[in-house]
């Protein structure tokens, strides 16, 4: 299972929000990419990128500070946030980015979805974002009368990568993953399901871990990681399954 940490962009500074909202935001990096470059000596294989300003504009905006990671790290990227055409899909993936996050135009438009993973096989990732199991989009601004399952198996034989699962009403804060609505989607789909939004602790780690089997590929992991209620070497440790076994408990009397 990979780790991915999770860069959200707002104004070129790495923050985290509460529940999406813009009001909110915590700044913990005013550079990029030094955020980025010390994930990556912290052993991580995977980065997640989020230009939170492009997801309510429907375009990116914090190109520079995109750029100024990519430049930074030589690990894989994955970026979400004002992605709605081929011409910006292609753009980002000529720039560096391994692979790009489509939120808003998997909900409206789901042949252009398609159309991306044709010319980009094994480089497109559909984001669903659900606030009591519904879609939201447009930076969580949009809410739908779209069931997540629904629109996750809209796109089960087109080649989409990965589905990125998050739980807005956990997301920024700390209540908790949710595994159980993770691990049910994960299951009904032949899709890799990443799983986002609540992860607060190592035992949350576990509690995913355990629910591998069901088709639960990966997690991202914001500000648990910029807080150090996560330890990365645990955490990864763990993921990768080169955790040791936890000792047996004595016998009771």
């Amino acid at each position: 299972m990979i780790l991915y940490p999770a860069i959200d962009l707002k104004d070129g500074a790495c923050v985290r929000l509460v529940r999406g909202m813009m009001d909110h935001a915590t700044v913990f990096n005013v550079s990029p990419g030094d955020q980025a470059r010390a994930f990556e000596a912290q052993g991580y294989d995977w980065l997640h990128l989020v230009d939170l300003n492009g997801a309510f504009a429907g375009h990116p905006v914090n190109g520079d500070a995109v750029d100024q990671i990519l430049a930074a790290v030589s690990i894989p990227v994955q970026l979400g946030g004002g992605i709605r055409t081929l011409q910006t899909m292609e753009n980002w993936l000529t720039r560096g980015i391994r692979r790009v996050i489509l939120g808003t135009v998997a909900l409206h438009q789901p042949e252009l979805v398609k159309e991306a993973c044709r010319l980009f096989p094994g480089q497109i990732a559909v984001g669903i974002d659900a606030r009591e199991g519904y879609v939201a989009v447009s930076g969580w601004a949009e809410s739908s009368t779209v069931r997540a399952l629904d629109l996750a198996l809209r796109y089960e034989d087109c080649g989409v990568a990965a589905i990125i699962y998050t739980d807005i009403n956990r997301d920024g804060a700390m209540a908790g993953v949710n595994v159980e609505a993770t691990a049910d989607l994960a299951f009904t789909l032949t899709t890799p399901v990443i799983a986002s939004g609540g992860v607060s602790s190592i035992a949350d780690l576990q509690a995913l871990k355990a629910e591998e089997h069901t088709g639960i590929d990966g997690v991202i992991v914001g500000r648990a990681l910029y807080d150090g209620r996560i330890d990365p070497k645990e955490a990864l440790a763990l993921l990768s399954g080169t955790a040791p076994a936890p000792a047996p408990k004595a016998p009771e009397c």
